[in-house]
Parts: C-alpha cells; structure tokens; sequence
C-alpha cells in the first residue's frame, strides 16, 4: 500500500469510534462518511484544486485620491 495512506483505516477506526462514544450507530456513521465522501469526491472532480482559482477578494488599488498625494 502507499507508505503516505498506511494509516488511513487505522484513522477512520478512530473517526466513526469517535461517533460512537458519542452516542451515534457505527453503521450511521459509515453510511455519513460514505456520503460525505461521494460528495468530496464530486467536488474534487469538479474542481481539484480550488486555491488554483482567482481568489473572489481583489486586493484594493493604491489609486484612491489619498493614496497619490
């Protein structure tokens, strides 16, 4: 297996144990990981890495009237 996802069940264990010391059902939790994940998936699909985007804030112009004095 790849040495960087090793641990990956190992950590979801840890993930639904820790749903279900809070009250939730094991199976409840898979099936919420499970869709959480088809919807990550889509997302990633749609757009892999979205900090490759423009970011939606642009950085204000020093061409305010104060600013050229």
């Amino acid at each position: 297996m790849n040495s960087r996802i090793d641990g990956l069940r190992l950590k979801l264990e840890q993930l639904v144990d820790h749903y279900v010391t809070s009250g939730a059902k094991a199976p409840g939790v898979i099936i919420a990981i499970e869709r959480e994940l088809r919807d990550m998936r889509r997302a990633y699909d749609t757009n892999p890495d979205p900090a490759d985007e423009p970011s939606e804030v642009e950085e204000p112009a020093n061409e305010w009237p104060a600013a050229l004095q």
